[in-house]
């Protein structure tokens, strides 16, 4: 059985149709095993032995659409591959806390259309692209007030194909695959 975590974006914990339990539900209604939800923000783990990714997320994507009305997007990564991301330790030396956030942002694409610029504001500093797991490392200082516009920037240019997890979040979604 191969592992998978499913990153869904657009995910409203505060939406009926968005709960933990009628999630799960979709994903075991599709016929994998050992489903499991990670936080409230659209982290679903599941085994199954399908090995064609994209087609796993078009058709997680439909259901979810179909049964709940949830139009976001899917994107699925292995178990091997956030467990090798994690192995690569991209933030070494760094921790997430205040003036730290480290965040990954997946890209359902396999290479983005766009460099990132050197500076996309003064409270973002880009790690760099990740080209295994597909995917942006940041770290955004959130010490003060002030929002950064990175968000606003990446959706600007990269369209809704993309979202974004803390490196905590991947931590956790990788234990969880473990168990």
């Amino acid at each position: 059985m191969n592992r998978y975590a499913a990153l869904l974006r657009g995910i409203m914990p505060t939406n009926p149709n968005m709960k933990n339990d009628k999630l799960r539900a979709v994903f075991e209604g599709l016929g994998f095993e050992k489903v499991a939800t990670l936080l409230s923000s659209g982290n679903v783990v599941f085994r199954c032995a399908d090995t064609d990714v994209p087609e796993l997320e078009a058709r997680i994507q439909e259901a979810l659409n179909r049964e709940l009305g949830i139009p976001g997007g899917t994107i699925i990564r292995s178990y091997e591959e956030l467990r090798a991301l994690l192995d690569r330790d991209p933030f070494e030396g760094l921790a997430h806390q205040r003036g730290s956030y480290l965040t990954v942002t997946f890209f359902k694409d396999p290479e983005p259309q766009a460099e990132p610029p050197e500076l996309v504001d003064e409270l973002t500093r880009i790690i760099g692209y990740d080209k295994p797991s597909r995917a942006f490392l940041t770290v955004i200082d959130n010490s003060t007030p002030q929002t950064t516009n990175f968000m606003a920037w990446l959706d600007k240019t990269y369209g809704k194909d993309i979202t974004t997890r803390t490196w905590l979040t991947i931590q956790k979604i990788v234990k969880k695959l473990e168990a």
